[in-house]
């Protein structure tokens, strides 16, 4: 499991430029190759950052007790001369949203291999919160964690926000620490510190959503049609025009009934109340290509509060410390309530065709 550093310095030719895959909030990533010719990526945990380290923790810690063929394989970490190194396996295509969320690229992910992409992630939750020996909450699921193989098989990564829960969760599990993506968070969660199995539900609502209509829920940043990317989708959904929003880079090239029943099963996913939330197992019959009746989502509360709020505010706007400051142990309406003059509600950038 532990690695010297010579040997992580010989494989990404002493962390260079040239081997630099990109950054994110632990520190540079870089690829390497070992001598015995296995690919690697290199978390580095950058020197100036205060933070980090709990995280690195945690995921070292989660990351040896679970194996599963959709959750990224760590492949050792260490800790030499102030460097706090993770390394991992090297997944050829890296990360969904680069291109899930690029024009040029969107094209590489067709229907087969977006279905291919829910359902692995599917799979990977469903381990973590049912079929390994603990049950595992990630509490960051994203298309960013989300990395592809060189075969576009899905496989869940950055653990460093996981927490273990307990077997009953009808009281939910709280924190003081708001940690994750906004656009991802469940309401419980952000507004209160809750989280459960039900939160990473949420999330991966959210994602189903995003790979279908090929658009990042943190993109709708237009103040011209006041809706926010759940609410832009039930829009859609309770109109009847739900094929609408299936990506435009697919073309005709996709099942009309799979893509609904995609659509339906994300809003399904971000029901307000975590308990009226499926579950990881109940998704992974939904996606099963048998015939499942599926339940009628019913508009969020929360989408419903908002949308009265953007009645009475045009231009709302809360920095990410103030927002985490407030939440407090306030209830979902009582939190809209109290900053419904510093919240700022986002609609898509464009709207679709």
């Amino acid at each position: 499991m532990s690695l010297d550093l010579a040997t992580i310095r010989s494989a990404t030719n002493n962390f260079s430029e040239a081997n630099r895959l990109g950054e994110g909030g632990f520190g540079p990533v870089y690829m390497g190759v070992l001598r015995g010719g296995q690919e690697i990526a290199v978390k580095r945990l950058s020197r100036s950052s205060g933070q980090g380290i709990l995280e690195m923790k945690n995921e070292v810690v989660f990351m040896a007790k679970l194996q599963h063929k959709n959750l990224v394989r760590l492949v050792g970490c260490c800790l030499e001369e102030d460097e706090k190194l993770l390394v991992y396996e090297y997944l050829p295509n890296k990360s969904l949203d680069k291109l899930l969320f690029d024009p040029d690229r969107q094209i590489q992910l067709d229907w087969p291999t977006r279905y291919k992409i829910i359902e692995g992630v599917c799979r990977g939750l469903l381990y973590l919160h049912e079929d390994s020996r603990f049950r595992i909450i990630h509490r960051d699921v994203k298309a960013s964690n989300i990395l592809l193989d060189a075969d576009m098989n899905p496989k869940i990564s950055d653990f460093g926000l996981a927490k273990l829960s307990g077997i009953n969760e009808h009281e939910g599990n709280n924190t003081t620490r708001i940690a994750g993506t906004y656009g991802y968070m469940s309401p419980e969660y952000a507004f209160r510190g809750l989280f459960s199995t039900k939160s990473d539900v949420f999330s991966y609502g959210v994602l189903i959503l995003e790979i279908i209509t090929g658009r990042s829920s943190s993109c709708f940043l237009s103040a011209s049609n006041n809706l926010d990317f759940l609410s832009y989708v039930w829009q859609y959904w309770n109109q009847g025009m739900a094929l609408q929003l299936v990506d435009h880079s697919l073309g005709s090239e996709y099942p009309p009934e799979e893509a609904l029943k995609c659509i339906q099963i994300g809003l399904l996913c971000v029901q307000e109340d975590p308990i009226e939330r499926p579950s990881m197992n109940s998704l992974a019959v939904m996606l099963s290509r048998h015939s499942v009746t599926l339940p009628v989502p019913s508009m969020p509360e929360f989408l419903q509060r908002l949308q009265v709020i953007v009645a009475h505010s045009s231009e709302i706007d809360m920095p990410r410390s103030d927002y985490s400051d407030l939440r407090g142990n306030l209830s979902t309406s009582d939190f809209l309530s109290s900053c419904s003059g510093s919240f700022r509600l986002i609609s898509p950038a464009s709207p679709l065709e």
